[in-house]
């Protein structure tokens, strides 16, 4: 699926949060989303969701204007995964990723074959077999974020948002989420990711938009993006900013005790 934005603002009390902001999201492209806290991250990912309506400005779903969608649809081509999920009652594992295919179903249907393996699928993918009769609240963080990328992943999206889908985690759990995120694009999955780490927004995505005063500053590979002046003049603190070890990476790092104001 292609994504475009279009000149999209948002205010939440009159307060402006995106400022007539455009982004490109090519299909099967992985695009990490980057800024500091309150840039606009999240607010971006709902309203090309369909969470929040932009007050001006429209969001296109390969050549239909995302309004103009029906709710079930959208939710049958995009999934979400947010940045804390949580589950008022003790479902089961399998219980929770089950509902991933409610938008497939009409009222009262029951599960097909067909919904059955895209259950197991998802439940394979997100290797988390062994949980499937663990009970949800009883998981540790990182499962957890497994259990709800597993949800969004039944529905057999052609769009996946992730707002901080390592926010929390060791670095174990960080690297199975995003290699499993990856894995799943190169097969054709378009995903837009909110990502706090820009270490791994820079291996992991195919292209980087930095978002400052309610826009996309710049757009483009993630060593063209985070340089140091960008980051410098976006965040506010001086960095480092090397060759990684991994193939075309970068890797960054803060210069401590320069951190402006």
């Amino acid at each position: 699926m292609k994504v475009e934005v279009e000149g999209m603002h948002f205010s939440y009390n009159g307060i402006g949060v995106l400022e007539g902001l455009d982004l490109t999201v090519r299909r099967g492209e992985f695009i990490g989303i980057v800024g500091p806290n309150g840039s606009g991250k999240t607010t971006l990912l709902k309203n090309i969701g369909g969470v929040l309506e932009p007050e001006g400005g429209a969001v296109y779903l390969d050549t239909e204007e995302l309004s103009t969608i029906p709710i079930k649809e959208v939710a049958t081509k995009v999934a979400a995964v947010q940045q804390e999920t949580t589950v008022g009652f003790d479902f089961t594992v399998r219980e929770v990723v089950e509902m991933g295919r409610f938008p497939h179903l009409e009222r009262f249907e029951r599960h097909t074959e067909g919904d059955r393996r895209a259950i197991d699928k998802a439940i394979e993918i997100t290797e988390l077999e062994d949980f499937s009769d663990r009970c949800v609240n009883q998981l540790s963080g990182g499962e957890k974020q497994r259990v709800f990328l597993a949800l969004a992943l039944a529905q057999e999206p052609e769009l996946l948002l992730l707002d901080e889908p390592t926010s929390s985690l060791d670095i174990n759990y960080q690297i199975k989420i995003m290699e499993t995120v990856r894995q799943l694009q190169s097969e054709g999955l378009t995903v837009i990711a909110a990502i706090h780490d820009l270490n791994l927004a820079a291996q992991y995505a195919d292209r980087v938009a930095l978002l400052s005063e309610g826009k996309v500053k710049v757009l483009g590979k993630p060593d063209c993006v985070l340089t140091r002046e960008n980051i410098e003049q976006v965040f506010g603190v001086e960095v480092e900013v090397e060759e990684s070890e991994v193939k075309g990476s970068i890797h960054i790092f803060p210069k401590t005790g320069n951190l402006r104001g």
